[in-house]
């Protein structure tokens, strides 16, 4: 997922710290932006805001630097998302929390704002979408709710841009709340007791304390480096004998009475009146999820993404550009400039020639890649913001729960969809390393990114519909058995599911024409260089004979594996420094006719599965290590052959496309 990220260039302590906390999909992301006027990929699915943002705003004429914080639902870490943002707060600074909540689900908001409230923390609450709220028949009585938790209660809809003065006012002057509750006698007592062997910190002793009763194990390092030895044996015996008098785990018990607590505010502050009517949103959102209907849903979303992409994109824009803009105009010009100015026949071959800088590597980039990829961004951001995106995690769950997974891997392989380095990144929302290594292997095998998948798309945009079900069955079929497979192989535990499925949306234009710029200029200065990099490596190839040795050694596999022509090898060298770069070279062979349906078929299986882009690769080795990192190439690679010369010899013997 692309994300433009602002660091402070003043991170002195003087500057005072406004930090956003909320759950995932509650619109702080897009708080985060309208107080900083920084751009952050906003998404209606949890876990879009992994790592830590930060900006700066002025606010009642005076400058704050700005965080926003990974989503949490409670902190008490269960992720490194909740742990991030816990250590955030116990460790810097802030002079004021504003709490991002969701309006529409108070109970799960209040839950997080108490634990906010223990801390100590100067805090305003910001009840986001209250449209949202509205329209579903859901009141809350904001005077009562600032009055029983003696704080600021703003309201905001965040997509428009409503309420954000009252809340820059709000966080300016925020109040430390008044709020006070209780757990039962034993567990006070030991609060009381565990308090006194903590030394002063960021939050509130009370706090800490209630986070080491009930057995938080991301606390120990701090512990270690604040509190002697002896003060932490003793906690950790007033810990034992506070444990013994439950039945179930003190960490349960604790977080059953502040719900009980949260019940009874919500009882006092929340009105609900029946909706007359059920939008169209609603029917959708059922719909999406429905274990019958939703299948039928993502077959008309298939179909809108393979007339978007494939029909318009690959077909219209990509003739047009390339024939028309390149074709007639742009490269017939450079070849008679250059021709003109350059009489080195080397230099001009280097320039205009087959593997030209710009009769290749620029009309590749531009005509063919750009268009299909751009189309693709804006079909990947209509998902993301109208809501969809989840709700497809939500139906395929049980697939993934049969391959061994946590439902929320769904999430980072469908951000793979659009860019597999950050979806590597992503698979940190997981909870378990077995699934984070699962996940990044499958992201690395089986799931094409924006760039290649437009070019995918567009070459079967002019093949018959069964190339592409047949794509998409073997696609399906290797991440299913690859993922039962390393699920037995791979040691540790899996974690229960649990996410929040947002309201469907009507896309805002703003939001996707934002989002798309920057994806595109995101592709621009990553892609091009690759490509011009690309294709001086072919060019020295070329000149050297080394392209044609390369096509007889790799021809036992790439002709008599695979049943492809030599000159297919050429894409299979260039899939190492980008997915994308190598399926266009596929395209180019099919618009010269070198490729029938079936090796079509065969070499996009082929170079979908095959080995990550250089900068997917660095990202395994950064987030798994050198050594997983190796052993993922080392699988994937020799796999992508194997399986595509199998799918080969099953459609030659059943004559699948005659």
């Amino acid at each position: 997922m692309h994300q433009h990220q602002n660091k402070d260039k003043d991170s002195s302590k003087d500057v005072p710290r406004i930090y956003l906390v909320g759950n995932p999909n509650v619109g702080k992301s897009a708080i985060f932006g309208l107080l900083t006027g920084t751009y952050v990929a906003v998404s209606n699915y949890p876990g879009t805001t992994v790592e830590v943002t930060r900006g700066t705003s002025t606010i009642e004429k005076k400058r704050f630097q700005v965080i926003d914080t990974p989503g949490v639902n409670s902190l008490m870490p269960m992720s490194e998302d909740e742990k991030v943002t816990r250590d955030i707060l116990l460790e810097e600074k802030a002079s004021a929390i504003i709490q991002v909540a969701d309006a529409k689900n108070l109970k799960r908001s209040l839950s997080l704002t108490l634990q906010i409230i223990e801390m100590g923390l100067p805090m305003v609450l910001d009840m986001n979408m209250k449209d949202e709220a509205n329209s579903r028949g859901i009141g809350i009585k904001d005077a009562e709710l600032k009055n029983i938790l003696g704080i600021d209660i703003v309201s905001t809809i965040a997509i428009q841009k409503k309420g954000l003065s009252s809340l820059k006012k709000a966080a300016a002057a925020p109040k430390v709340s008044s709020f006070r509750f209780s757990y039962d006698q034993n567990i006070e007592e030991h609060i009381f007791r565990i308090e006194h062997l903590i030394p002063d910190a960021n939050i509130s002793k009370r706090s800490i304390a209630v986070m080491v009763l009930c057995g938080d194990e991301t606390l120990k390092d701090w512990l270690y480096q604040n509190v002697s030895e002896e003060n932490i044996r003793l906690i950790e015996t007033l810990r034992e004998n506070a444990s013994v008098k439950y039945p179930l785990s003190l960490s349960y018990v604790i977080n059953q009475q502040r719900l009980a607590v949260v019940d009874g505010i919500v009882r006092d502050t929340l009105t609900k009146t029946e909706s007359s009517k059920r939008g169209l949103s609603v029917f959708l959102g059922e719909a999406a999820t429905h274990p019958v209907a939703g299948f039928v849903f993502l077959l008309f979303v298939l179909y809108g993404l393979y007339l978007l992409v494939g029909k318009f994109g690959a077909g219209t824009l990509v003739d047009l550009i390339e024939d028309v803009v390149f074709g007639q105009y742009l490269n017939p010009w450079a070849e008679r400039i250059i021709t003109a100015i350059i009489p080195v026949k080397f230099l001009q071959e280097l320039l205009i020639g087959p593997y030209g800088l710009i009769t290749m590597a620029i009309t590749y980039a531009i005509a063919i890649i750009l268009p299909i990829t751009a189309t693709f961004f804006i079909a990947f951001a209509l998902l993301e913001d109208s809501g969809y995106l989840p709700r497809l995690a939500a139906m395929l769950n049980r697939v993934f729960t049969a391959v061994g997974l946590n439902g929320k891997a769904v999430l980072p392989l469908i951000l793979g969809l659009g860019c597999g380095t950050m979806a590597t990144m992503t698979a940190r929302i997981l909870d378990t390393t077995k699934e984070r290594i699962i996940v990044t292997l499958l992201i690395a095998l089986g799931i094409p990114c924006s760039a290649q998948l437009g070019v995918i798309l567009g070459m079967f945009g002019k093949q018959p519909p069964a190339a592409f079900i047949v794509w998409l069955t073997v696609l399906t079929a290797v991440i299913i058995f690859v993922g039962f497979a390393a699920a037995r192989l791979i040691p540790g535990p899996r974690a229960d599911f649990i996410l929040e499925i947002p309201p469907m949306r009507l896309p805002r234009f703003s939001n996707i024409a934002v989002k798309t710029l920057g994806r595109i200029e995101w592709y621009l200065k990553e892609a091009v260089p690759l490509f011009i990099l690309g294709t001086l490596i072919l060019f020295v190839a070329d000149k050297l004979g080394i392209l044609p040795f390369i096509e007889k050694i790799t021809s036992p596999v790439v002709v008599n594996l695979l049943g492809l022509p030599p000159k297919t090898a050429e894409s299979f060298i260039m899939g190492f420094l980008r997915r994308d770069y190598g399926a266009a070279g596929l395209f180019a062979l099919q618009e010269q006719g070198l490729l029938n349906t079936e090796q079509v078929v065969v070499s996009l299986v082929t170079i979908t599965l095959f080995i990550p882009c250089i900068a997917n690769f660095f990202m395994i080795v950064k987030e798994r290590g050198l050594k997983a990192a190796l052993i993922i190439a080392g699988f994937v690679f020799p796999f992508s052959f194997l399986a595509g010369g199998l799918l080969h010899k099953v459609l030659i013997s059943l004559r699948v496309f005659g």
